[in-house]
């Protein structure tokens, strides 16, 4: 793990991360108690979340097309100079009247991340060697906990201490130091020469442009629905966002309605919940090299189902919330090892050319089946209550079997490019 991070660009990428994923996780937790605050209405605070889920489903899969065509790594600057940009109108929202400001930008800084994501995992192999790539994926993950960890208790206590102004000119540094740090690296960020066009004769016709445009997203449909790895890992990942779907809805029902606790208890959950993700990417990027990738996913998927079983149902045997903290920290490392895995086997079963694309069509449909799963339990959730999160259970029990059973290593193939599968 330490030989990863003593690599310049490496570095200089997860510091970048993790300074403006701490930010992201300050304004997060201001942005919904402020709209709450400034409204008292449920429906306004709502309205946030859906502005910002609604670029995910919508442009997530068409932006990978550019991030294929275009240089990554400038990319990657330009989207955080932008996202620091779109952030400071919320300096200007101080009534209701003017929350449309907040959904703008909302909207916006959603729709800028959405380059961010399929970017960063695409220069990410072109960065280090193949071998650290599980160790480099689990230190992101690492990246995201600290983050996580960090920005909710910071933006709160900024938030209580100086307002929410002063979130979101912190949020807007973060993404400015972000960007310079990621203008340091030195590498060839862009795709693939094969992949590259004739941009003046592109821009005599715009329509061509767009048609051109249309192919390339189709091709990296084409080819996921072509070959059974990424096949099966966009499997995977459609199934699970069904349960962190249900998941992120009824956290807080269960811990009220179940565990009855209060908020106080819910923060030292999330707390937990981070505590665990932190470990587990200690434990992968230690360990993770020494593990064959499809049984990680799979065991992973199972472990954590089995385990979250025991955490939504212990409390019919007994009470504390000292087993839920404990088994929050617990699940962290099966988790990690299944983010990680997953990661890793997307990245390196797709060639270069195609990273930007089959990235942005996992986050689309991660998004797609997230919203079914929020839907699922908000109204279930009316007549099973709080028990209805077992949801997540189901769902990462089936796919840890279905990995295990399924998976394309059993058949001998790995690695996915244009030309179709290979032998490992």
């Amino acid at each position: 793990m330490i030989t990863v991070l003593r690599q310049r660009n490496f570095a200089l990428l997860w510091w970048s991360g993790l300074i403006s994923f701490t930010g992201d996780w300050m304004l997060g937790i201001a942005r919904p108690l402020f709209v709450y605050q400034l409204t008292g209405s449920a429906l306004a605070t709502s309205l946030m979340f859906i502005a910002g889920a609604l670029p995910r489903v919508v442009l997530a899969s068409v932006v990978g097309v550019f991030i294929d065509r275009w240089d990554r790594q400038r990319l990657m600057v330009i989207a955080n100079l932008l996202l620091a940009m779109s952030v400071l109108p919320l300096l200007l929202v101080r009534t209701p009247e003017l929350l449309w400001i907040l959904y703008v930008s909302a909207f916006c800084t959603s729709a800028l991340a959405q380059f961010l994501y399929p970017a960063e995992n695409a220069l990410l192999p072109t960065l280090i060697s193949e071998e650290h790539l599980v160790p480099a994926n689990a230190l992101n993950s690492l990246n995201n906990n600290l983050s996580r960890l960090i920005g909710p208790s910071v933006g709160g206590l900024l938030m209580a201490a100086a307002g929410f102004g002063a979130v979101v000119m912190v949020e807007a540094v973060t993404y400015v130091i972000a960007a310079a740090l990621i203008s340091l690296i030195r590498t060839d960020a862009a795709p693939a020469k094969a992949e590259r066009t004739d941009a003046e004769t592109e821009a005599v016709d715009a329509k061509a442009q767009l048609e051109r445009v249309w192919r390339e997203w189709w091709a990296g449909i084409q080819l996921v629905r072509g070959h059974r790895a990424l096949g099966l890992i966009f499997v995977v990942s459609a199934i699970t966002a069904i349960g962190e779907g249900a998941f992120s809805v009824l956290f807080a029902p269960f811990a009220a309605d179940i565990l009855q606790t209060g908020s106080a208890g819910v923060g030292v959950l999330m707390s937990a919940q981070a505590v665990g993700g932190l470990l587990g990417g200690m434990v992968i990027a230690r360990l993770g090299e020494r593990l064959p990738l499809w049984q990680m996913l799979g065991w992973g998927a199972l472990l954590l189902g089995l385990i979250d079983a025991v955490l939504f149902n212990y409390s019919l045997l007994f009470n504390g919330l000292w087993f839920a903290i404990l088994t929050l920290v617990i699940v962290g490392v099966p988790a990690a090892g299944f983010l990680s895995s997953a990661m890793t086997l997307l990245q390196k079963n797709t060639d270069d050319r195609y990273r930007g694309r089959v990235f942005g069509a996992l986050v689309t449909t991660s998004a797609v089946f997230s919203l079914i799963g929020m839907g699922l339990a908000g109204t279930l959730g009316e007549v099973f209550g709080a028990w209805l999160i077992n949801i997540q259970v189901v769902v990462y029990v089936i796919t840890g079997v279905i990995v295990l059973t399924r998976r394309p290593d059993r058949s001998g193939y790995n690695r996915v490019s244009e030309h179709g599968l290979t032998e490992a």
